[in-house]
């Protein structure tokens, strides 16, 4: 996948080697190595590969199997649908999630500090889209005032 930054310890890099190839048709003919299948797909077939969600799928159908799931990537067709915010939120908190979490689709420098607060630990940068800019994207703010995955206590009770 082209145009993928992943955090590693904290620190986001820019993946050169990324083995995933992501598989947006659910009958479209599989190509060798790891794949990221829609969801509907991966329900046929769940052995060693990622899944992806689209914003109607419901997170929780994918419970019985976090134990073997190796990536989660969840798609955003709009940076105006949030939808993915959400969904990030509810694997990390509710339900304990802790491997890889990519967003993918309409993926934009201005989004991925927000998508880093809800969870998402890789993100697939739109194509036409310059990674080395959207790698300052992801130096955040200096001060989060509400709660996020990563600082679960408001500001106020941080002092």
């Amino acid at each position: 996948m082209n145009n993928l930054l992943r955090l590693e310890e904290g620190v986001a890099r820019i993946v050169v080697d990324d083995p995933w190839t992501l598989v947006r048709e659910v009958d479209a003919e599989l190509p060798s190595g790891p794949l990221i299948l829609p969801l509907a797909r991966w329900l046929e077939d769940p052995r060693q590969h990622g899944v992806w969600l689209g914003p109607d799928d419901e997170v929780e159908s994918l419970k019985p199997w976090f134990g073997q799931l190796p990536l989660i990537a969840l798609d955003f067709p709009s940076f105006r649908d949030g939808r993915g915010y959400s969904q990030a939120y509810l694997l990390r908190t509710r339900f304990g999630w802790s491997g890889e979490l990519r967003a993918v689709g309409d993926v934009l420098r201005d989004q991925l500090s927000h998508m880093r607060q809800c969870g998402f630990d890789s993100f697939a940068v739109r194509e036409d889209k310059s990674v080395e800019d959207a790698l300052k994207g992801l130096v955040g703010m200096s001060v989060l005032y509400g709660r996020s995955v990563i600082e679960p206590r408001p500001l106020f009770r941080r002092r």
